[in-house]
């Protein structure tokens, strides 16, 4: 039950306390592989960073934050260390984990994938805080946070992402979902060979690109109950320490592209993909079509509508 862990980090004071936390939590941390890209102007060396999480494997690469093109790209690069782990997990660089998260996630996971092509379980995860340095849980719920797209959002004439939201679903079984959460996914190691990240993408939109793509190879995503993951929000009350994003007009200034340039890239991309337009290996499936996924999910992309069942979570499997 090897699991790779891909985790983009962009200059987190977090990112120690998280690599931590995944290996004193885990039941098999013998059978970890964290695979690091740490943009940041500084960072520890990859011996000791080896050295505190034995037995746990890392692979650690550092990037000066000024040559970053965003969190796309830096996943893209973080999904390239990959070493052919039965699972595959990608994170944030602030989280936090439950005990045994690791054996917790792959009986789940292996449950969905009988009789499925492939199914990723996701989700926007509960938020956990800082107080008196000690992480404190402070769920949404103890059941399931589903994804929808944010109450009231119609689609902007001028480009195809929305915004989504998790709610709460007081459910024990998974839940289907027609949206995913990059800063925590859980699947078979084999979706990092099949789906690789497009480092064309920035960041708004990467969620829906990745949904589309999935749906129509086949793959089903769902979000699970009591999810072990918890994630650090950066909203002014995390009682964390303060961490810059790569938008920032200081960080931004210094680079000869700036991230706007980078985002309307990012947008036409999206644009491209869910019209069908031949992407290569990022591209849409065959197995089902849009037109399948607008049944599915309400959002239509061709004829840029949302429909009511959108905004609420799905029926359960």
């Amino acid at each position: 039950m090897s699991i790779f862990i891909s985790i983009a980090s962009y200059c987190d004071p977090v990112l120690p306390f998280t690599l931590a936390r995944a290996h004193d939590t885990a039941a098999r941390p013998q059978d970890l592989h964290l695979g690091v890209i740490d943009q940041s102007p500084s960072g520890p060396s990859a011996a000791d960073i080896a050295a505190t999480l034995a037995p746990t494997r890392i692979t650690y690469q550092r990037i000066d934050p000024v040559f970053s093109r965003g969190p796309c790209w830096a996943r893209a690069l973080a999904m390239t260390l990959y070493d052919g782990e039965d699972w595959f997990l990608q994170l944030d660089s602030h989280m936090d984990f439950d005990e045994g998260w690791d054996e917790r996630l792959v009986a789940q996971a292996t449950a969905l994938q009988a009789g499925r092509p492939g199914a990723v379980i996701s989700s926007y995860p509960s938020a956990f805080a800082f107080e008196n340095g000690e992480p404190v849980r402070r769920p949404v719920t103890g059941r399931i946070l589903a994804h929808v797209v944010k109450p009231g959002m119609p689609f902007d004439p001028e480009h195809p992402v929305l915004s989504f939201e998790a709610h709460p679903v007081n459910r024990d079984e998974p839940v289907p979902g027609f949206h995913l959460g990059a800063g925590c996914l859980f699947a078979p190691g084999r979706f990092a060979l099949e789906f690789p990240y497009d480092p064309a993408l920035y960041f708004h939109g990467e969620e829906q690109a990745l949904a589309a793509r999935l749906f129509t190879h086949g793959w089903d995503i769902f979000h699970m109950a009591e999810l072990p993951i918890c994630h650090l929000y950066n909203d002014g009350s995390s009682g964390g320490p303060e961490r810059p994003l790569h938008w920032d007009q200081a960080h931004d200034r210094q680079r000869p592209q700036v991230w706007w340039d980078l985002e309307q890239r990012s947008r036409k991309r999206l644009a491209d993909l869910v019209a069908g337009k031949p992407l290569g290996a990022y591209g849409l499936g065959t197995v089902r079509t849009m037109q399948d996924y607008a049944a599915f999910s309400g959002i239509d992309y061709a004829a840029r509508t949302i429909a009511p069942r959108a905004y609420k979570p799905l029926a359960g499997a």
